[in-house]
């Protein structure tokens, strides 16, 4: 059982590696195949945000016994939602990523979601190498939509525009709800579990923002 992101989910060692396995898969052939794995990607995005909705949604307390956060499962299926609409629409242009100073520097916060370096029993950093490969991060919400805005972020303006502003507007919204979680509730057990919650905010905020300079162009 893992505490992260705000939920409790339950899954094993194996399928976290799984899921880890198949999202550096998919990040890695988006720039040498482009648009040949764009469906597929929206896919793995989509289904990936339904696993979000049932395994961090979902908590097993002691006072309360099963608990289901139903506002998290909306949100999560409702990103999905756009996520499987794109694998039909196929607004997401992946042919030529725009790499510029202005989408270059989301990189580094990319790259600290994905390897997020926290021991998630002692809740202290942990800088093991090994992490980029082998962590919890693949299964999280708040790990994995940093990674999947700044693909679209480096793709923009050529990319789905509606799903772009859902994703990052409900990234917002779980950003800013762990940000009171590891700042200011719980600051003295969770606040490095908040250092590496910066990437989610950071981004959604300029996800968000640039979806309406498309419109206003």
């Amino acid at each position: 059982m893992t505490t992260t992101c705000g939920g409790t989910f339950i899954f094993s060692s194996s399928k976290i590696e799984k899921q880890r396995q198949e999202s550096q898969f998919h990040f890695l052939t988006i720039p040498i195949l482009k648009n040949r794995v764009s469906k597929v990607f929206s896919l793995y995005v989509a289904v990936s945000y339904v696993l979000f909705a049932t395994l961090q949604s979902i908590a097993f307390t002691e006072t309360f016994g099963l608990v289901i956060v139903l506002t998290n499962l909306i949100m999560f299926i409702l990103i999905a939602v756009f996520w499987f609409w794109e694998s039909l629409a196929m607004k997401n242009d992946f042919s030529t990523p725009v790499l510029t100073p202005s989408t270059l520097w989301v990189i580094p916060f990319t790259f600290l979601a994905f390897w997020y370096p926290l021991n998630t029993t002692t809740m202290i950093p942990d800088l093991n190498p090994l992490g980029i490969v082998a962590n919890e991060a693949g299964l999280t919400f708040c790990m994995m939509t940093p990674v999947y805005l700044a693909i679209l972020i480096i793709y923009f303006p050529n990319v789905n525009i509606a799903t772009l502003r859902v994703t990052s507007i409900i990234g917002l919204i779980i950003g800013f709800y762990n940000f009171l979680l590891n700042f200011v509730w719980y600051s003295e057990l969770l606040f490095w579990n908040g250092v590496f919650h910066i990437p989610l905010i950071i981004l959604a905020i300029f996800a968000f923002t640039i979806s309406y300079r498309k419109v206003n162009n």
